[in-house]
């Protein structure tokens, strides 16, 4: 169903939300919203985790209820349809709440999509594919409004590309958002290997360019070789995949090669020691921690 509505991109809480005094301006209220009468944005991407972090949200809201209003635009039906506040709801819901404070807006499908991606991209942990996913939602969306001349770089109307507008948006490179729509040609089995962290995203990029029947093939090899592929090993498959020579044979020979690493050197598997540090630290930061703490310890002994 497409509504009309104007054409926004909105890239902070600020934008989302608005003051109460231009909610004055522009008619819209909070109000209060029954939990049962909205469901989620059609293609919703975002998972809702029962993480720490959901569970400190219930707490919150149990206590303080929702501070921050959802956002949701009619459905047609008499309901209404999230675009931003899937968390909220949920933690609402499993507080015990019957309804959420919510601002309801007209919008059409391409507005609404640009908004539940945008209001998502806030969020602290993002996983690879729902990044993949969201730019490639938006991208499409900024397509559709770009046709409609939304979108111009100059007096003369030439359009933007819609990977240079997200990237204007999100900050990050062109060729990073390409790189990110690329891991949704993965097959979903790699997709979550890429989220657990089990094959690094430049190598996964590059995977992205095999056949899905090979990526299969693939992801058997792993399996049986217990190995992660490598930026090198990746490129060769690509280039094999783009040759028309990429075999299963092929793809085996390349997962069974050795790594090569140099003569005594330790290697500790980076997720096994991320419980011991914060969050943000970086693997150096690890090293250097590390070798402070057996310094301190050879003294003692």
């Amino acid at each position: 169903m497409t509504r009309k509505g104007s054409n926004i991109s909105l890239k902070s809480y600020e934008d989302i939300f608005t003051t109460e005094e231009k909610r004055q301006e522009t008619g819209e209220h909070i109000v209060m919203v029954p939990v049962k009468q909205i469901h989620e944005f059609k293609n919703h991407l975002f998972k809702v985790l029962d993480d720490e972090d959901m569970k400190k949200t219930i707490d919150s809201i149990r206590e303080y209820g929702v501070l921050v209003p959802v956002i949701i635009r009619p459905d047609g039906n008499g309901e209404y349809e999230m675009i931003s506040g899937h968390r909220r709801r949920y933690a609402s819901i499993m507080a015990g709440k019957q309804e959420v404070p919510a601002i309801i807006r007209e919008m059409d499908d391409d507005t609404a999509t640009i908004l539940m991606v945008d209001s998502n991209l806030q969020r602290e942990h993002i996983l690879p594919s729902e990044r993949a996913k969201a730019y490639k939602m938006k991208m499409e969306a900024l397509k559709h409004q770009g046709k409609r001349t939304d979108l111009t770089s100059c007096q003369v109307g030439t359009r933007l590309r819609a990977d240079e507008e997200l990237a204007k948006q999100t900050g990050e490179s062109a060729r990073t958002v390409q790189r990110f729509v690329r891991l949704n040609s993965l097959i979903p089995e790699l997709l979550e290997l890429v989220d657990e962290r089990k094959i690094a995203f430049n190598p996964a990029v590059e995977i992205s360019y095999m056949k899905p029947e090979e990526q299969k093939d693939f992801y058997e090899a792993m399996e049986i070789a217990q190995t992660t592929p490598s930026l090198s090993q990746a490129q060769r498959l690509k280039k094999s995949s783009q040759e028309g020579t990429c075999t299963a044979e092929f793809i085996e020979r390349i997962m069974e090669e050795e790594k090569k690493n140099p003569l005594n050197r330790v290697v500790f598997d980076s997720s096994i020691l991320k419980k011991y540090f914060p969050q943000q630290t970086t693997a150096r930061e690890m090293e250097i921690q590390i070798l402070q703490i057996l310094e301190q310890w050879s003294k003692k002994a």
